[in-house]
């Protein structure tokens, strides 16, 4: 593995390395709730959802950016 290279160009925006723990815990806290409403009533109707839980803005990468590969060959290191 030390001469792999990326096949496409693309790299995070910010420079956090994952956003595992962010990941984490907007699940857990997604559990917490669901857990919490199938309990409170009854009801698996209405369940709360990811996207209602965790704020993907406030994670620690903001998404994904394409680079010039020939301006940046060490971006293309793994």
């Amino acid at each position: 593995m030390s001469r792999s290279k990326r096949k496409t160009n693309i790299c995070g925006i910010t420079m956090a390395a994952s956003e595992k723990t962010d990941k984490q815990k907007a699940n857990r806290a997604e559990r917490h709730k669901v857990k919490s409403a199938i309990v409170s009533s009854g009801e698996i109707e209405v369940l709360p959802t990811k996207r209602e839980t965790s704020n993907v803005w406030s994670m620690a990468k903001d998404g994904k950016i394409y680079f010039d590969a020939s301006k940046n060959s060490r971006l293309m290191r793994k």
